[in-house]
């Protein structure tokens, strides 16, 4: 058990800003509301994220019915429509850029929290170690 305000989400139980320990393995998760700070900074990313997700899978389609006669006039790569080009292209590529941006930030939120992933404690006690560094 952590007795002091540190940072780390490496175990079971943490203290948060308020001071109180938190048993975090076993505590039902608000997204609104996180316990931890390595959840507050991991949703940071995540509603961020989604946010940057939104407007590039759906901005060319509300683009195209608001900007009708730009999106389907003006040419690209070879003819094709800019409207055609973004949902095709632009899109899918977004959201493959969009998850590795995700995964560099979680390996370095996971480093700054301590946070590995191996599947044996490191403490050579031969408990098996969760997924977010804490023991099962």
């Amino acid at each position: 058990m952590v007795n002091d305000n540190t940072e780390t989400d490496g175990g079971t139980a943490t203290v948060s800003e308020s001071g109180q320990s938190v048993e975090y393995l076993e505590k039902e998760i608000n997204l609104f509301k996180p316990a931890t700070p390595f959840m507050r900074d991991n949703l940071k990313m995540i509603f961020g994220l989604f946010a940057v997700w939104l407007v590039v899978v759906f901005g060319p389609a509300v683009a195209s019915y608001f900007a009708t006669d730009f999106m389907f006039e003006t040419r690209v790569l070879d003819g094709y429509p800019l409207s055609f080009f973004l949902t095709a292209i632009v899109a899918p590529a977004g959201a493959l850029v969009l998850s590795a941006v995700y995964a560099w930030y979680r390996d370095r939120l996971d480093e700054k929290y301590g946070i590995t992933h191996e599947t044996e404690d490191e403490s050579g006690t031969g408990t098996q170690a969760a997924t977010d560094g804490g023991e099962r």
